[in-house]
């Protein structure tokens, strides 16, 4: 089994900073695509950044230029830095990540997620 657990969200005031970490643990596995998604209070689930195991990364249209996902394969641990907040990004962000267990298929895990507030 593998978990993925989340830190770093918290209350930040408009225009403030914040930095996620998703760590994986588990036994014989390797970490492929790792993504951050976010659910905001009444919509859908939205893919907020994803970032291959090489280091090639996508960003929603959203988020482009304020964050950054990057991801550390020593660590087993992916990362977003968020700049610029704003009141819009205010959700629960949710790590993902695409898993290969040994001698198992490759299998999509979620973390638990962390809220993430802007406000004044």
């Amino acid at each position: 089994q593998v978990q993925l657990v989340e830190s770093g969200g918290g209350l930040v005031q408009p225009g403030g900073s914040l930095r996620l970490s998703c760590a994986a643990s588990g036994s014989r596995f390797r970490l492929n695509t790792m993504a951050w998604y976010r659910q905001a209070p009444g919509k859908q689930r939205e893919l907020v950044a994803t970032i291959t195991r090489g280091g090639s990364t996508n960003y929603a249209d959203s988020v482009k230029g304020r964050f950054t996902i990057s991801r550390d394969n020593a660590k087993n641990t992916v990362y977003l830095q968020m700049n610029s907040l704003e009141p819009e990004d205010t959700a629960v962000y949710v790590c993902n990540a695409a898993v290969k267990v040994v001698d198992m298929p490759e299998y999509n895990y979620w973390g638990q997620g962390t809220q993430v507030t802007v406000s004044s």
